[in-house]
């Protein structure tokens, strides 16, 4: 089986600077992490994926990294980067580039199969006849915002979703991060209930509110332009039942204490888009307000986790 490509960050809007490189696959997931803990996650993204080849065996493919900007790049610091975690041969050989200003997701993604989790099956438009009965159909194209389901952060999430509806039905949820929504609709249609959801990039909180309407939640999905939980609506909404978080851990990390706030006694939270290297240091911030690990799942080497506050948690011992 050929290894999984993968997307970290969040993809910036009208990306119009890249860097590319062909190396081998450790070498463009060490290129990448560097990179995205490195930028602003919603200016910067990188993109390590295997090249088009004729070679069968997979260990032969080589790999491409491409690392979109949605500023011009420092061109000697990034090759500083790339030169710390590969070497300086691997930092001269890095081409820059200016591009179209274009939806460049949509472009890395498109022909992707529909994605199964659970009940929920992600697709495109052209794959409608793909959904059986009883699925939770989820209709998403690749857009500017992240969140197509392929992602194996995205997939971890939606397959914890199917865990928590094992057990409760979640009143007041909310979505930090939001993307696309995809998230956000997978949890109002199997919920049946309201979800409040946030994003930094307002292009994002548009598409959010687009999918919402083209899958049929949009009277149950509410998407708002705010840093962390920094907006009167979130603040409304709670306490929650329900938290989930696809972002990286620095942000995590960063927002263990608010999100603490804003949750209900018994609540749960759903962290992903983490690393193995990520997980104790997002897993002791928010054990520091009190939450318990509860699950851990990895898909494709990315971790998701559900943690849940404290008080209320007898209903779970039989779990």
């Amino acid at each position: 089986m050929l290894p999984a490509p993968m997307l970290e960050g969040l993809p910036p809007n009208k990306a119009a600077h890249l860097m590319r490189l062909e190396c081998d696959e450790e070498t463009a997931r060490r290129i990448a992490d560097i990179i995205v803990e490195t930028y602003d996650p919603a200016e910067t993204a990188a993109s390590a994926f295997e090249a088009v080849t004729n070679s069968k065996d997979w260990k032969e493919v080589p790999w491409i990294i491409e690392v979109y900007f949605g500023r011009p790049p420092d061109e000697t610091n990034v090759r500083a980067l790339v030169e710390c975690a590969a070497g300086p041969a691997a930092a001269e050989a890095a081409v820059f580039a200016q591009i179209d200003q274009k939806d460049w997701v949509a472009s890395s993604l498109e022909g992707l199969a529909p994605v199964r989790a659970g009940r929920f099956l992600v697709h495109g438009a052209h794959d409608r006849a793909a959904l059986r009965a009883n699925d939770i159909g989820l209709e998403i194209e690749a857009a500017l915002a992240f969140g197509t389901g392929h992602h194996g952060s995205t997939r971890g999430c939606l397959t914890m979703f199917n865990r928590v509806a094992k057990r409760r039905k979640p009143r007041a949820i909310l979505d930090l991060g939001t993307g696309s929504g995809v998230l956000a609709i997978a949890a109002a249609r199997l919920f049946h209930g309201r979800v409040q959801a946030s994003d930094i990039d307002p292009v994002s909180v548009a598409a959010a509110a687009a999918n919402a309407r083209l899958n049929g939640a949009a009277a149950y999905v509410r998407s708002v332009h705010a840093t962390g939980l920094a907006h009167p609506a979130l603040a409304a909404g709670a306490p929650y039942d329900l938290v989930f978080a696809n972002i990286l851990a620095r942000p995590l990390r960063r927002m263990a204490p608010a999100v603490a706030k804003h949750m209900a006694s018994g609540g749960e939270i759903i962290l992903s888009g983490l690393l193995a290297r990520d997980v104790p240091g997002v897993v002791s911030a928010y054990g520091a307000q009190g939450l318990r690990l509860t699950h851990r799942l990895e898909i494709e080497g990315w971790q998701t986790l559900l943690m849940q506050h404290p008080y209320a948690l007898a209903e779970d011992d039989d779990d």
